[in-house]
């Protein structure tokens, strides 16, 4: 098994030798696994029970104090599953993974996501908040006002962390996952890139990517989407990662990074925030 995994593009990290450290784990745990969809999941299982991520436990707080993750996950033969707007829930990218598996439908949300997790045993009513994120958010005091509190919203919204990973096995079948807590004071019930099609996560015949930044602007230009049209073209896994970022700079200006595999078990990376850390079985 071949894969990839990214901890999110933003800020340079608190420890970042600790979260290398939980990215090599989620690498190993991945690879372990016997298809591409379980070593995905799998993989960004790891990382969405590590507080050092923005996604499950330690996910960004929205503007009403609260936790919900988003999750979606596609496979070299289109099939997909997404999720949304889910408090208490720690593994999404698992209950992805149940849409995809187990209903006619490829996005759920809210609290039919929710009930849909409790259905097939993921784990919900988690407390995803940690002491970094119930800390800062003491000091937040969102007005309670609707415009007022719109305001404060466009203020202190931010970060742009997301965790992700893609493999693909020896039959070259590929699979992509991209799963997230959000950002930073979003308005509640606010949903980026992450569970998107073509946004936060995509994948065909040719390969997969996933994707982290700006959640809007990734939508606006369906980041992933544009990296695997790349690899059909024919050209590297990091020639992709790079052209489709070029694009992403040229058209918004704002802040991005993925990770790319193909078909062939080849990987490419790139971001134009601060940081991105990565890990991977070429390693």
């Amino acid at each position: 098994m071949q894969l990839i995994v990214h901890g999110g593009a933003g800020e340079t990290p608190d420890e970042p030798d600790r979260r290398q450290a939980v990215l090599d784990d989620a690498v190993a745990v991945g690879a372990e696994e016997a298809s591409p969809v379980q070593a995905v999941v799998a993989a960004v299982g790891v990382l969405e029970s590590s507080p050092r991520f923005n996604a499950g436990v330690g996910g960004a707080v929205q503007s009403d104090g609260m936790v919900r993750t988003d999750a979606g996950l596609m496979t070299h033969d289109r099939r997909v599953g997404a999720v949304c707007s889910m408090p208490g829930v720690e593994h999404a990218a698992r209950v992805a993974r149940v849409v995809m598996d187990e209903t006619p439908h490829v996005f759920v949300s809210g609290k039919h996501a929710v009930a849909l997790a409790e259905e097939f045993g993921v784990g919900i009513d988690v407390d995803l908040t940690t002491d970094r994120t119930r800390e800062r958010w003491v000091d937040a005091d969102p007005p309670a006002d609707p415009r007022d509190h719109l305001d404060w919203v466009r203020e202190q919204y931010g970060g742009s962390d997301t965790v992700g990973a893609v493999a693909v096995d020896d039959e070259g079948r590929v699979a992509a996952a991209t799963s997230t807590g959000g950002r930073w004071a979003a308005l509640a019930g606010r949903v980026g890139d992450v569970p998107q099609v073509g946004s936060g996560f995509f994948a065909t015949p040719a390969g997969g990517a996933s994707a982290t930044g700006a959640g809007e602007d990734i939508v606006r230009v369906t980041l992933t989407r544009e990296a695997v049209r790349q690899l059909e073209s024919g050209v590297s896994p990091q020639t992709a990662a790079d052209r489709a970022l070029a694009e992403f700079d040229e058209v918004t200006g704002s802040t991005a990074g993925l990770i790319v595999l193909d078909s062939e078990g080849r990987a490419g990376s790139a971001y134009n925030s601060a940081a991105m850390q990565t890990s991977s079985t070429e390693s």
